[in-house]
């Protein structure tokens, strides 16, 4: 049985939930999962700001995606306290596994010490690497030349025009791709970019200095997972073709596009906005006639009220590309 090695790249909830969990236990699927490093909001920013340490959020949600550990040790990684302490992003508490790998990082004064560490305690199966190992700020231009300093920014849409694009985007002081990183997407037979946030979750992977130029030489296909839905202060009205437009300037050309082809009645969406208001509308494409050779429309979305995608039907999907 030939092993495929995927490299995904992504942060946030979307990209652990329906890439990397469902398939941790492909036995013929080996995967390195990169995750940003920009995040500064709520219990990571205390964090990094009290102990001068890398993030860790979203590194855990990778790492508890990918863990085979007993079932009290997911518990425990979940398990967030300090409830009573509510950050400026409206975020409650520390997590368990925030709090262990920043201490970890501390007490160690090595990051990659403690990954390793986290990675044996978690029984991670495959690798979740970070894009860069220096400490990093996200920063972005809007169109009408505002800045925004820190990824936190980016989530909080007061005092701003939410449906101003993001023109420009990069991270201070500049930074140098992880080598681990370069030497997985050199190897790599297959590349997931996404789902997730487009400018706060996905495009930061790429701004380490030597990411693009991995991604363009690495003969691995290359596959976008398109959101299902377009986010108020980052992709407001937003086509498919946009974000594959950004993509592509950020990181490399794509061989496929996944996006979702389904469309929820009104009231479905309306009533999941509710519980998620910064999204705004299904992402859909301007273009009738796309080449389906790339782009690959699919039925993506759980049965239930939700408007996310099913891990399930995800799979699926990949799995077809990769058996191609």
């Amino acid at each position: 049985m030939k092993v495929i090695k995927l490299v995904c790249f992504g942060g946030g909830n979307a990209l652990p939930k329906v890439v990397l969990e469902p398939l941790r236990n492909e036995q013929n699927i080996e995967i390195t999962s990169v995750t940003s490093m920009v995040d500064d909001g709520g219990s990571t920013g205390v964090l990094r700001k009290e102990l001068n340490v890398l993030p860790p959020a979203d590194i855990r949600r990778h790492i508890l995606a990918l863990s085979r550990a007993e079932e009290w040790k997911k518990k425990l990684w979940k398990f967030r306290f300090a409830r009573d302490i509510v950050f400026p992003d409206g975020h409650r508490g520390h997590s368990f596994a925030n709090v262990f790998i920043a201490g970890l990082e501390h007490v160690l004064g090595d990051f990659e010490k403690a990954l390793e560490i986290v990675h044996d305690f978690m029984k991670v199966r495959g690798k979740c690497l970070p894009a860069t190992l220096e400490k990093v700020k996200l920063l972005a231009e809007l169109e009408n030349g505002e800045i925004l300093e820190g990824e936190e920014k980016l989530d909080i849409i007061k005092n701003r025009d939410p449906k101003l694009r993001i023109k420009k985007l990069w991270l201070e002081p500049e930074a140098r791709a992880y080598k681990p990183v370069i030497e997985a997407i050199t190897q790599a037979d297959f590349i997931v970019i996404g789902p997730g946030d487009l400018y706060s979750s996905i495009l930061p992977c790429f701004l380490p200095a030597g990411m693009k130029k991995a991604l363009e030489k690495s003969e691995a296909k290359k596959i976008f997972m398109a959101p299902a839905m377009t986010k108020l202060g980052e992709t407001y009205g937003y086509s498919l073709e946009d974000f594959v437009e950004e993509v592509e300037s950020y990181a490399c050309e794509l061989d496929f596009v996944v996006f979702n082809t389904t469309i929820p009645e009104k009231e479905r969406i309306e009533e999941y906005k509710k519980e998620e208001p910064l999204l705004h509308e299904l992402v859909l494409p301007k273009c009738k006639n796309l080449p389906k050779e790339k782009f690959i429309g699919k039925d993506l979305l759980l049965d239930g009220l939700a408007v996310e995608y099913s891990p399930k039907k995800v799979k699926r999907v990949l799995l077809e590309i990769f058996s191609n």
